[in-house]
């Protein structure tokens, strides 16, 4: 289980067992190798130095899309591998995973025209097998502004209309790892690689350091992964034995708005005055807008937007949406992540390939790097064939992931899950819940909802000063998420730093105080993630310091 009160337990527990494969790393490709090996058959452990997600991983366009845009780079294959990836993520994870369709305006002189917008689709739709559902519609220029009015209407020709696919990232990533561990694999976070351990040369195993505690354990293992993003090239710097590949750090910057002052009705990949494409999402009352695609050279583990980054955004608002004129202290939240890319001399970062590449060490150490975050399931396929090629581990069985539920997905697919939420909200007045907030709990956490239901009974005369939803949802991210800080709690579990930051605001004593309740946290302990909570939320507004 992922209970954050029963880690000290898992990380003495490692100590005394080799593991088939250890992954260093638990964002979206750290958890869904693991996801593929241990239903393979492979004893797995997986350590994250941080939260899980934390990383890139919860810093996205949170888009499980086909990279439209790559066809204009001729990268036909990914296309064609992200674009079927699609379909299958969505139907294995239905709660965390929807359909949105995407307007694609074209005007005169833009990216693109009717012609190459109606070619590229249908091309687009035949690559990716789009169900014929979802298949590319062609717009007239009176019919796309019909679908949003605020668009430029200034040499606008058109547009394509298109489906692609919105989810939480950070909540997939945590869908997977909680997959894993109910399939038998050890997931830990806050625990950090700190060096590798040899035999004859080649690596047998990882001392780790539990960030919490302090408390050490050596992690003995057949084969080692490092799938850790923008710190792949870091933890290859810990192995003895170099090679000669190297990431190319670049930032993407989003920024949220409410929807008062930006009514957007539509999702709109557009257009941007420089000759990029930018997403503009409505989301739950909010609007938000990205990406920045720029070269990054610091510390990937905080990275924020910066006041340019903001203006940047703003700018490419007010060029697409023209009676929208935003200004920074109209921006609510932003976040800002860091894509790990293989370098590519004397590209830019928006030409730089978003595919995925395998490597390993003569001393053994496997390193996946690149990609994208729809195509996860099938690099942690081929990474574990990868493994598998070794031959250090003797049995290995298929892959499995294809049509594996995640946590939470095991209604039946989309074709049964509005049935399954109404279902589901009627029963949570049973337990003290309206109707919209058992409908929201059971659209959130899917299947898993039952345990959420199960916390409400037990809140019901004692929340901590929370309402009765957030009590239960906190108590489940703690005993069945790993959720070990406030911020784990309101960045990755709900993500309501980004979207609901007046919630935040609220209720962030009162989740402290239940925290530390549940978590045993000394006074320093709680002063310090106090402190930790408000650096994030600090964070998602730093940009504002910069013009005071």
């Amino acid at each position: 289980m992922l209970s954050a009160g029963g880690r000290s337990k898992i990380i003495r527990t490692l100590n005394t067992f080799e593991f088939d494969l250890l992954i260093i790393g638990g964002g979206i490709t750290g958890a869904g190798i693991a996801l593929d090996a241990v239903t393979r058959g492979l004893s797995v452990a997986l350590v994250e130095m941080q939260d899980f997600a934390a990383g890139t991983s919860s810093r996205s366009t949170k888009l499980v899309h086909g990279g439209l845009r790559y066809l204009k780079q001729f990268e036909i294959q990914l296309v064609a591998e992200v674009g079927r990836e699609r379909e299958i993520v969505y139907e294995n994870a239905v709660h965390v995973t929807e359909p949105e369709w995407m307007l694609l305006p074209f005007h005169k002189g833009g990216t693109f025209g009717p012609i190459s917008t109606s070619v590229g689709l249908r091309v687009y739709d035949f690559l990716a097998g789009v169900k014929r559902a979802e298949r590319r519609q062609m717009l007239s220029t009176g019919e796309t502004k019909k679908k949003e009015p605020l668009l430029k209407t200034d040499g606008l020709r058109g547009a394509g209309y298109y489906v692609e696919y919105r989810t939480d990232d950070a909540r997939l990533t945590i869908e997977v790892i909680k997959k894993a561990a109910e399939k038998g694999a050890v997931c830990v976070n806050y625990v950090k690689a700190q060096s590798f351990v040899y035999q004859q040369g080649k690596i047998i195993g990882v001392d780790v350091v539990d960030q919490i505690s302090g408390e050490t354990a050596t992690i003995l293992a057949k084969n080692v992964v490092n799938a850790t993003g923008p710190w792949v090239d870091s933890v290859r710097a810990k192995d003895s034995i170099e090679n000669g590949k190297q990431l190319h750090m670049t930032k993407g910057v989003h920024v949220v708005v409410d929807q008062s002052v930006f009514p957007l009705k539509q999702a709109v990949y557009f257009d941007t005055p420089d000759g990029r494409m930018m997403f503009a999402i409505p989301r739950n009352g909010k609007a938000y807008v990205g990406t920045t695609d720029t070269f990054y050279g610091e510390n990937p583990k905080n990275p924020i937007a910066t006041s340019e980054d903001v203006t940047y955004i703003l700018n490419a608002i007010a060029f697409m949406f023209p009676s929208i004129q935003l200004t920074q202290q109209q921006v609510e939240s932003t976040w800002a992540g860091i894509r790990p890319l293989i370098y590519e001399k004397g590209k830019n970062p928006s030409e730089i390939s978003r595919k995925d590449e395998i490597w390993e060490s003569a001393s053994g150490l496997v390193t996946i790097a690149g990609g994208k975050l729809t195509g996860y399931r099938k690099m942690a396929e081929l990474v574990v064939e990868r493994v598998k090629r070794n031959g250090r581990v003797s049995s290995f069985g298929p892959s499995v992931t294809k049509h594996l539920q995640l946590s939470g997905g095991d209604f039946g697919g989309s074709k049964c899950f509005i049935s399954f939420i109404e279902k589901k909200a009627l029963e949570g007045e049973k337990y003290g819940l309206t109707y919209d907030e058992a409908q929201h709990l059971a659209a959130f956490y899917g299947t898993n909802v039952d345990k959420l239901y199960d916390f409400a009974v037990v809140h019901k005369d004692n929340t901590y000063g929370l309402p009765l939803p957030i009590a239960s949802r906190l108590d489940y991210a703690i005993q069945y998420e790993m959720a070990c800080t406030p911020a784990d709690f309101f960045v990755r579990r709900t993500g309501n730093l980004y979207f609901n930051i007046e919630e935040v605001h609220e209720y962030k004593e009162q989740v402290c105080q239940m925290m530390k309740s549940q978590l045993g946290y000394s006074e320093n302990q709680l002063d310090f993630y106090r402190f930790d909570l408000d650096k994030q939320i600090k964070a998602t507004t730093s940009f504002r310091e910069e013009n005071s």
